[in-house]
């Protein structure tokens, strides 16, 4: 959840709320979403309700992902969530989440550079967006969702991501998902002729942006808009795997909540990586609900609304 007001070209923050509730558990065997994970979506959601109704908010929208783009039972779960929160939502396709996700990042891209990759490796699905830019103004021209994320392939490879003859399994299932995009836009040939700009949203990439400047105590200030070079992701990225599970656990940048979940999405970032080996990656600490927020502040600025009120993403 993300509550903001308009400031400037942008919005300032007046309250936030995440948990990792893992709603695509077992959606990859079943098909389904299961209990256990749709009771968790209910609890956090029902939290943000009771945060959400100490302010006047004018405007709210509620966006489902993956999950429940491919669970057979995801419109019924939405339904359920409707009458126990009372919150709405809708199921955006996956060009909307890329563009949403180019959205929030825009700013970070405004520098020299004649294309840009984003990727947003989610929990059920992964991002991509294949970006023109012309004086700094990002154009979507070409996106693909991709039905893999750091969920779907922690239960696919569970303790065998750990060891490195899984993880460079994982890494070449991802790269073999990858070259259907790369054989449409010929990324690889791009990146060779200069001026492609590699940017990251997720999890993934912030935690290896923590791990890489060697962050005691995760800061987002600290680590959105930060440049990496390959040599620092990658050093980041072999640290992370040779902490093991219980190294992992203690690590400030990670955390008992997202053991199972970091090399699954270090994997992506390393297909991503091999396959279109870019000098540097920026990282983002923005994605989805600050796209949602600043779309719903232009419409709002459309409608001659007052700028002093709360939107919500």
């Amino acid at each position: 959840m993300l509550v903001g007001t308009p400031a400037g070209d942008g919005f300032r923050v007046l309250d936030s709320f995440s948990r990792i509730v893992r709603l695509g558990e077992g959606l990859h065997s079943t098909g389904r979403l299961g209990e256990p994970a749709m009771e968790r979506a209910i609890v956090a959601l029902r939290t943000c309700a009771t945060r959400l109704a100490r302010r006047q908010v004018r405007q709210v929208r509620a966006i489902a992902t993956e999950a429940c783009r491919r669970a057979s039972n995801g419109a019924d779960f939405l339904c359920r969530v409707k009458q126990e929160t009372g919150f709405e939502f809708g199921i955006i396709t996956g060009r909307e989440e890329a563009e949403l996700a180019l959205e929030s990042c825009a700013p970070l891209l405004r520098c020299e550079g004649r294309r840009a990759l984003l990727f947003d490796i989610g929990g059920g699905s992964t991002e991509l967006a294949w970006v023109r830019l012309t004086a700094g103004r990002p154009e979507l021209i070409g996106y693909d969702s991709l039905p893999i994320g750091v969920v779907t392939l922690a239960e696919r490879w569970g303790d065998a991501g750990f060891s490195t003859a899984g993880f460079e399994a994982m890494v070449a299932d991802v790269i073999e998902r990858l070259l259907g995009f790369e054989s449409v836009h010929c990324i690889a040939k791009e990146i060779r002729c200069g001026g492609v700009r590699l940017l990251g949203t997720s999890g993934t990439v912030t935690t290896l942006a923590g791990v890489a400047l060697n962050l005691e105590r995760y800061r987002r200030l600290d680590v959105d808009g930060v440049e990496l070079c390959r040599q620092e992701a990658d050093d980041a990225l072999a640290q992370l795997r040779c902490l093991g599970r219980e190294g992992l656990t203690v690590h400030p940048c990670v955390g008992p909540d997202r053991v199972e979940f970091v090399l699954p999405g270090c994997a992506v970032f390393a297909a991503i990586n091999r396959l279109w080996p870019a000098p540097t990656v920026m990282v983002a600490d923005r994605g989805l609900r600050e796209g949602v927020l600043l779309r719903l502040i232009r419409a709002d600025r459309a409608r001659g609304g007052r700028r002093r009120d709360g939107c919500r993403g």
